[in-house]
Order: structure tokens, then C-alpha cells, then sequence
């Protein structure tokens, strides 16, 4: 989901079918410990909304880490996760391990069309995975219609990208022109305007219940050397991978030195996390979808 080899602007269809998908599954232990501190915000939101019964449907599960949050959760719920990757979506099912065909089932492939194939569904959740649809309306749009009357929708994204360190540190030690914002465009921070989702929310037939700004620890590193552990980690996956996997090698070096030198200036004991920003979301499938 990041630009580069794991890149969060690659964001179509065969490239998360590819290798960007196979790049995430390698790295699921550590995007997840990325996206921790934020999860427990999310999974709280999911548990305060979703009921005892019924069918929710996880878009753009990766490697499963929400849906199995919420299976724990709500253990009479059924649970759907759906990603575009076949290497995600084996990731959660190895994890998922005996639970998995027993309530709480992946599958491969799109979101809207598995949604519209097996709804309607109580529940509609997703971390980070509904900023990257090309029409966000008409993907709210199919969604809503895939939701019974009442159904919830809780989804997590990036606010804006001055507020995510991930992002900031390599615009600034990488030399990266961040993106100029000239419209909708599918990427980390697409949805990062309130007001334009609050919008977006109501024109496809969603009550926005609520959206409360989550500040959190995005931990790129952790152990004996996390400073080679968080380089590494964003070698394959953040705005920096793909200035590095494109450089000379002298250039190379160069940055990997100053991220390095960055990197420590966020260093408490063995771990380093970057200050980052998301929106956690709440609505109501209105009655008339």
C-alpha cells in the first residue's frame, strides 16, 4: 500500500495480485506491529458497533489481523475477510489456523464483487483498505447495497500526510517532493479530508455516526538493532522504498545514512516508532439503500 516495492501509490488491481501483495505477506508481522497502536483503537470501535449475530464483511483483510479481532470479539458473528492478494489471504488462513471455515472465511479477490456476491451483510469493517478504489462514491455506493438497512461501517485511514511521520521522514531525508493534491487520487491519504468523506459517506447512502482522530505509534523498529530494523522494514515497504530501490549505488548509501541518522531521533530503548495520524470511522447504512 505505500510507494515503492511495497508501494502504497501502486495501487491497482494486478500490482496488489503481484508483487506488492507478495511484499506484504512477507512482511505481515511487521506491518501489523506498524499498525498496532492504532488497531486497538479500531477494534474497539468494530466491538462497540457490532452485533452478536450476523455477517460482517473485513475489506482489504490483508493478513487477516481485524477479522481475527473481531471473531475474538463476537464469536457468533460470521466473519468474511477479502483481498485482491492470494499470498495475503493464505496468510490469514494459516493464521486464522483451526478457526478458519468455522464462521470466520477469506477469500481472494475484489471487495465490491465479493460484497455484492455474499451480503447482505450487518457489519462492514476495514483498516486502511477503502482508500484506494478509484471511485469512492460508487465504491461506498456498492457497499451500502450490499449492507442491511442498519448495518454499521467502521473503517480506519490516514489523516493527512503532515501528521505521519512514516511519510515526512522520507520526503525530508529522501529528498521526495510529496504529491501536490489536484483531486481524487487512490493512496494512503486519499481519504484524509473529513469533510470530502463526510460527504462522500452521505452521497452513497451512509449516516457518517461519527469520526474521532486517532494520534499513534507507528513502530518501524524494535529488538537489538532497531535502527537496522526499521530500515530494513522501510526498504520494502513506505514512501522511501522506491527513491532507494531506484538509486546508484553511492546515492544509495548516502540515504541509507541519513535515514539511519533520522531514525535515531526516534529511538526509545529497543524501539522506534514514528508519530502518526488516522481517522477512525463510524456510520449507518441508511433505510432506504
Amino acid at each position: 500500500m505505500f510507494e515503492g516495492i511495497g508501494g502504497w501509490i501502486v495501487t491497482g488491481a494486478m500490482d496488489w495480485r503481484g508483487r506488492v501483495g507478495d511484499v506484504w505477506a512477507a512482511e505481515w508481522r511487521r506491518t501489523d506491529r506498524s499498525l498496532a497502536d492504532l488497531s486497538r483503537h479500531l477494534d474497539a470501535a468494530m466491538a462497540s458497533v457490532a452485533p452478536e449475530r450476523g455477517h460482517a464483511l473485513d475489506i482489504g483483510c490483508g493478513a487477516g489481523a481485524t477479522s481475527l479481532a473481531l471473531r475474538t470479539a463476537r464469536p457468533g458473528l460470521r466473519v468474511t475477510g477479502v483481498d485482491l492478494s492470494a499470498e495475503l489471504v493464505a496468510v490469514a488462513q494459516a493464521r486464522a489456523g483451526d478457526a478458519a471455515g468455522d464462521g470466520l472465511h477469506f477469500r481472494c479477490g475484489d471487495a465490491l464483487t465479493v460484497a455484492a456476491a455474499e451480503g447482505p451483510f450487518d457489519l462492514l469493517c476495514s483498516r486502511h483498505g477503502v482508500m484506494f478504489f478509484p471511485d469512492p462514491v460508487e465504491a461506498l455506493a456498492s457497499l451500502r447495497h450490499a449492507a442491511r438497512d442498519g448495518a454499521r461501517l467502521v473503517f480506519s485511514c490516514f489523516a493527512e500526510r503532515a501528521a505521519n511521520g512514516f511519510a515526512t521522514l522520507a520526503d525530508a531525508v529522501i529528498g521526495i517532493a510529496p504529491p501536490q493534491n489536484e483531486g481524487y487520487a487512490p493512496g494512503p491519504f486519499a481519504f484524509a479530508d473529513m469533510s470530502q468523506v463526510g460527504a462522500w459517506l452521505m452521497e452513497s447512502g451512509w449516516q457518517a455516526d461519527s469520526a474521532a482522530r486517532v494520534p499513534f505509534d507507528y513502530v518501524v523498529g524494535e529488538g537489538d538493532d532497531p535502527v537496522e530494523d526499521a530500515l530494513s522494514f522501510l526498504l520494502q515497504i513506505g514512501p522511501a522504498a522506491r527513491a532507494l530501490a531506484q538509486a546508484a549505488p553511492d546515492e544509495r548509501r548516502r540515504m541509507e545514512t541519513a535515514l539511519r541518522e533520522a531514525l535515531l531521533r526516534y529511538r526509545t530503548d529497543d524501539r522506534i516508532a514514528l508519530p502518526a495520524s488516522a481517522w477512525i470511522w463510524r456510520a449507518v447504512a441508511h433505510g432506504n439503500g
